[in-house]
């Protein structure tokens, strides 16, 4: 599988990079700079380029911009990805004294960027942290899809089946993702909590 990962020289962007090269796959670093891409992808072994060029020609584009940009960012690329199948990993989230909250709107942003696009949005791999995904071996984690097109949802399941020791779980419609963007906030404040890299495992599953 080529994998375009947009907003790629983030931190989760990079952990991600590393992973899903790991599992054998190629993947197209893409930034808004150029030579920012560069040089991130060679230093993770990958290709690197614009966040235009990066989407050409790929199987699966990954959104891994942060979430106040993913919609700009969805909004300028939707003649470059066309058809190509889209997965959105980003949540909002509030920042607040109490903890951190999921976002008040009503629809997920998966959701969202589902209006700027032809192609079909999935969302996924949102209790996945860049900590875990950069260690050595894969996070001892399941990782949740969720789409309402089943041939591109394959797609994204089966890159996530390799970014983790658990399993890939279809995780039902994209309305779904309005509970796996929340999911972050809840992790996040675990993570603040206990002071660990929380992940997900479903049991009760055959």
């Amino acid at each position: 599988m080529r994998v375009a990962i947009v907003g790629g020289t983030g931190p989760f962007g990079r952990a991600l990079a590393t992973r899903v090269r790991a599992a054998g796959h190629e993947v197209v670093l893409g930034s808004r700079d150029r030579e920012r891409a560069e040089t991130a992808a060679a230093e993770l072994g990958v290709e690197g380029t614009t966040n235009a060029d990066a989407v050409r020609s790929v199987d699966l584009v990954v959104l891994a911009t942060n979430a106040d940009g993913v919609l700009d960012t969805a909004r300028s690329l939707r003649a470059e990805i066309g058809s190509t199948p889209v997965l959105s990993v980003a949540s909002e989230l509030r920042f607040t004294a109490a903890g951190i909250l999921p976002s008040p709107d009503a629809r997920s942003l998966a959701e969202r960027v589902q209006d700027e696009l032809e192609a079909p949005v999935l969302a996924g791999l949102h209790s996945l942290a860049a900590s875990t995904l950069g260690d050595d071996s894969p996070p001892d984690e399941d990782a949740l899809v969720c789409g309402d097109v089943t041939e591109a949802k394959e797609i994204a399941l089966a890159l996530a089946a390799g970014l983790v020791a658990g399993r890939a779980l279809d995780a039902g419609p994209l309305a779904s993702a309005r509970a796996l963007e929340g999911m972050t906030a809840v992790i996040v404040n675990l993570n603040k909590r206990y002071r660990g890299h929380a992940g997900i495992r479903v049991t009760g599953l055959s």
